[in-house]
């Protein structure tokens, strides 16, 4: 958390939180005729005040579309059925509708303003003799950005500074919030409050562009900065129309949500390169902006597919920046992510990141296959192996920000609306839904199954309304999806409706506001998503939050990733591609006991509160800092070679002014150069001479040495035990410690995993065997505690490893998959060689127990509570460690440790203070011994 707080915090997302409006105010003199206006904007209906002051009072949703545009869908049921239009709130008067942001309200004429109630809008100046105040006009962009509703090809008129240059105190261009904009991730990134001291929003604004002049964008961008901690990017109205209506939307969209585009319709987009090039302007412009302002220290957030090629494009310009990427949508199987052309480009610019986050475990295990299999990288559990660089792969779901719902839900109007919604609905049920009008959100699924339900269950009939709450999208989504949405409510309405009731009714967001919404959630018998395809379902925790006091049950579609985690299986699962099975879901839902509904709503609220916005936002940064911590190392060459421990060495006075030292000496690669094919070779023993050395270091009393080794405790380790009486052992990897004896003493080796089970190395060894089948030479070592894998042991030249690397790398995501979450297992790859052991096992936790001022557990104190715990005071006996092997995240902690030298021996990039060549490690051990 100290991190976060003392750096920066870029985050960058397509849309910036909030866009740019145009108010015209026939007040002033100097008001703007629309010769003088851009093209790409024009004058909307003025707007009466109660509008204005409704529109600043507007509230959000941590889950993003609410206030987003109409969408052109036209309900096939009247105007009646819309539940809010036939009341009147005791607080606000008669309802107009939504509050929607004022660049998407109709127009309104003069006889329905006049119905309005009169609210004086804030900062209205007045005019001379105390007149009557005009209210503002505001210039509405058009209802999207899209490339359909732009004016692409205006030209740029002379323009004058339109007021606000000249005129601090009115400024007719105004920012607020977007409906474009990530609400979600804007209100998580807000909820963590100070653990963020500094951040950045980097995004373009929701406005065509072309037409602002140079004086407009310098204005905008101090505003966007010094208020809103905002930089905007700039790009072209075309640009814009190729990458979002383009390749975002017709060609990344459909593709990630397993929908690939049908060619003949998409041709240009999926064949032709001019979308894919409108697409990397705007990750290049994106990358300029940042490098631009960037600040050393920073912590850079890249949101979503629009910006996939960004984080590489960063890494290019700042190779030591601290990079995270999160994919807020589905990540697909390899089978459909390589139908697209650019499928490598895309890939290598995610890969540019420290760490890429996935909504679920599936979507994680997708990526790193298909990295696997189209660039032939070797993707393990953990992450990604490029060439000289390692990069994070992690599952981190979203939430939402519980506290802030809460103060929604307490607002009086809420309470107005359950009210009105229960009076008007008494003795039906409501099921309700909110999605977009695209194929892959399954509404017109929805609305089948809701068919058949009525058809197969006439009890029913007459006593169930679905409420359908539709977002917009692109207009090339919605068109595609709307008419067979209009074709089945029709039909719905027109098989089952009556004068008192209609099955079905499709509100639009133009048509609620927030409030509104949180009663429908409130005073719902069941919420349905039905999504053919879709990552978090965010909705769904709201739903589960407005039912505290019902506990009313919730219907979830298979094939979103709410569903992947175990604590949204209590909801009622449904395949929507299944209209039966999804109808005999509605009507348990909807029969359910009081009993059964409340322990299916404890275990969802549980998971909720546990999933909140506050943990992603926290747990993402905290991560992107560790993994750019852990793999970003010094270059090799620029590691000095450790000066030979003789003489006015630095390292050996303080070795010799030193009371008590800690000596940690690796085995394999270190005191020998391994050779992977006598590791099961009983007669392996360590040359004369290392022993001899580290006799004489073992015998100073005021030495304590250490082996680290990588060997079973059985076999060759056994002989290398005997003949240093005096010296303290680690073997597999951390999962066995013999703690140096005291003098006249022995000790024994102890069991550092005994309270994990080994239930899962059979099947592990078993797995094995099938790739040892596949993989010439390779041959696995079963150990005590962990199992490794050999599957290349021999000329590391030699064509086929690369085969041999495929192998093993679906070996370990094979093993991880089926085993590795259940038995919590880590997966530790090598040069030619992968070792399995217990999450708890490593050489750092085993020195960890060693740094301890009680030092390590012994055979009769590894039964005591503490044995295991580790040492949060930092405390330790030893005032020098000497450290030299090849374990960098054990070299990297000990770098923190007062008085410590650590050494590499691989030969790589390393955090260490020093390195040394393997064969030059025994003098230096001679050299100490002499002292």
């Amino acid at each position: 958390m100290a991190t976060l707080r003392e750096n920066r915090v870029v985050i960058a997302s397509l849309f910036l939180p909030q866009g740019t409006v145009y108010y015209d105010d026939d007040r002033h003199g100097s008001a703007v005729d629309d010769v003088e206006l851009p093209q790409s904007v024009t004058k909307a209906t003025p707007l009466n005040a109660a509008k204005a002051a409704q529109r600043l009072n507007t509230s959000f949703s941590i889950v993003d579309d609410l206030t987003k545009s109409a969408t052109p869908i036209a309900s096939p049921v009247e105007d009646k059925t819309n539940p809010f239009s036939a009341f009147t709130s005791p607080r606000l008067g008669p309802q107009q509708g939504v509050r929607p942001l004022p660049s998407r309200l109709p127009a309104i004429n003069a006889q329905a303003a006049a119905a309005l109630p009169t609210i004086t809008p804030l900062k209205t100046p007045t005019t001379d003799g105390g007149a009557q105040k005009k209210p503002a006009r505001r210039m509405s962009r058009s209802a999207s950005r899209s490339s359909t509703m732009r004016r692409s090809s205006s030209v740029v008129r002379p323009t004058p500074r339109l007021g606000f240059l000249n005129a601090p105190h009115y400024t007719p261009w105004q920012i607020e919030a977007s409906s474009h904009g990530n609400t979600g991730l804007y209100n998580a990134v807000n909820s963590v409050g100070e653990v963020i001291q500094r951040k950045l929003w980097v995004g373009i604004i929701d406005s065509p562009t072309d037409d602002f002049s140079e004086d407009l964008r310098v204005d905008l961008e101090l505003k966007y900065q010094s208020q809103h901690d905002s930089l905007p990017v700039w790009i072209t109205d075309a640009e814009f129309a190729g990458c979002y209506d383009g390749y975002c939307h017709q060609v990344l969209w459909p593709t990630l949500h397993y929908a690939v585009p049908d060619a003949p319709k998409t041709r240009l987009n999926l064949y032709d390169s001019k979308s894919f090039e409108a697409y990397t302007a705007v990750n290049r412009k994106f990358a300029e902006a940042i490098v631009s302002g960037y600040q050393e220290g920073d912590i850079i957030m890249v949101n979503d597919y629009h910006l996939m090629l960004l984080p590489q494009l960063i890494r290019e310009r700042i190779p030591n920046a601290t990079i995270g990427f999160f994919l807020h949508v589905t990540f697909p199987s390899s089978e459909i992510f390589r139908c697209l052309a650019a499928r490598q480009h895309l890939l290598r610019g995610m890969l540019g990141a420290d760490l890429i986050a996935f909504q679920t475990y599936n979507h994680m295990r997708h990526f790193r296959q298909t990295v696997h299999r189209i660039l032939s990288l070797e993707a393990v559990p953990k992450g990604i192996q490029p060439e000289n660089s390692f990069v994070d792969v992690q599952a981190l779901p979203m939430g939402i920000d519980l506290a802030s719902l809460y103060q929604k839900r307490k607002d009086p109007e809420v309470a107005e609306w359950v009210a009105s919604l229960r009076q008007r609905y008494a003795g039906v049920k409501l099921i309700v839904g909110r999605d977009k009008l695209d194929e892959v959100q399954g509404v017109r699924q929805k609305v089948q199954a809701f068919e058949t339900l009525l058809e197969r269950h006439p009890e029913f009939r007459g006593k169930v309304v679905l409420i359908q709450v539709a977002l917009s999208t692109t207009s090339e989504n919605q068109s595609a999806a709307s008419d067979p949405l209009s074709t089945a409510i029709s039909r719905v309405n027109s098989r089952f409706s009556s004068l008192s009731y209609t099955p079905v009714v499709l509100l639009h967001t133009t048509e609620l506001n927030f409030s509104q919404y949180l009663a429908l959630l409130t005073v719902a018998d069941a919420f349905m998503v039905s999504s053919l395809r879709e990552g978090m379902a965010l909705r769904t925790h709201e739903f589960i939050e407005c039912q505290e006091e019902r506990k009313r049950p919730l219907i979830l579609s298979e094939f979103t990733g709410s569903y992947s985690f175990s604590g949204f299986r209590s909801c009622f699962v449904v395949n929507p591609y299944d209209a039966i099975q999804t109808a005999s879901a509605m009507a348990a839902a909807l029969t359910i006991s009081d009993e059964e509904a409340t322990t299916r709503w404890n275990d969802l609220h549980k998971h909720v509160i546990s999933q909140t916005a506050q943990a992603f936002v926290t747990s993402f940064l905290a991560r992107t800092v560790r993994a750019h911590a852990e793999h970003t190392q010094k270059a090799v060459e620029k590691i000095a070679v450790l000066p030979s421990l003789t003489g006015d060495s630095e390292v050996l006075q303080e070795f010799q002014k030193s009371k008590k030292r800690l000596i940690l000496l690796g085995v394999e690669n270190t005191l020998v150069q391994h050779d992977p094919k006598t590791t099961r070779d009983l007669d392996f023993y360590l040359p004369e001479n290392v022993l001899e050395s580290l006799k004489k270091l073992s015998e100073d009393e005021r030495n304590v040495v250490y082996l680290l080794s990588s060997r079973p405790v059985s076999g060759a380790l056994e002989k290398i035990v005997d003949a240093l009486p005096n010296v303290g052992f680690v073997a597999e990897d951390g999962c066995y410690l013999k703690a140096k004896p005291n003098k006249g003493e022995k000790t024994e080796f102890v069991n550092l995993v005994s309270n994990v089970s080994m239930q899962w190395k059979k099947p592990c060894v078993d797995l094995l065997a099938y790739y040892t089948e596949r993989t010439p030479g390779s041959f696995i070592e079963e150990r005590g505690a962990s199992v490794r894998w050999r599957y290349w042991p021999g000329n590391p030249n030699d064509t086929e490893l690369g085969w041999a690397r495929r192998q093993a790398a679906e070996a370990q995501n094979h093993i991880w998959d089926s085993l590795g979450e259940k038995f919590g297992l880590r997966i530790v790859p090598a040069t030619r060689s992968f070792l399995v052991l217990p999450q708890s096992a490593s050489r750092q936790n085993a020195v960890e127990l060693i740094l301890r001022p009680e030092g390590p557990p012994t055979a009769e104190t590894i039964n005591s509570p503490s044995a295991l715990s580790t040492n949060p005071s930092g405390e330790t006996p030893f005032d020098f460690v000497l450290a030299i092997g090849n374990e960098e995240r054990m070299l990297s902690r000990l770098n923190s440790v007062p008085n410590s030298v650590t050494v590499s021996t691989n030969l790589k990039n390393s955090n260490a203070k020093w390195r040394l060549e393997q064969q030059n490690v025994l003098e230096q051990l001679e050299n100490l011994a002499k002292a």
